[in-house]
């Protein structure tokens, strides 16, 4: 579990550098994605009972499954693909001003109108 969060971060990185719009966006769901699984590994998802606690009981003595990681990762889908869906709503617009993905000539894309 471990080696493919890396893969996802590695491979999240690598698309972010790259000079294409759409790659940027695949590279921040590699990010996202490796994220989530970031959170189920440190949050040491098992499997069990849901945690409520007997009222005969003061404490919860068997093995229970921790809802914080999974609330966590509920909010990280969210959040991700709240993201995602504004990313590409804004390269589509780039696209239809700029006519093309290309970042680097995006930044070339100035005008000297001004200029006598």
């Amino acid at each position: 579990m471990a080696i493919m969060i890396g893969v996802l971060y590695a491979a999240g990185i690598y698309m972010i550098l790259r000079r294409s719009m759409v790659k940027l966006i695949i590279g921040l769901t590699f990010l996202g994605n490796g994220a989530n699984l970031l959170i189920f590994l440190l949050g040491r998802i098992t499997k069990g009972k849901p945690p409520i606690i007997p009222s005969d009981a003061s404490l919860l003595s068997d093995v229970y499954a921790d809802p914080v990681p999974q609330a966590l990762i509920l909010t990280a889908i969210v959040i991700s693909f709240g993201l995602q869906a504004f990313a590409i709503i804004l390269v589509k617009k780039a696209y239809e001003v700029v006519k093309t993905d290309d970042m680097d000539q995006m930044n070339n894309t100035d005008r000297d109108d001004h200029e006598g």
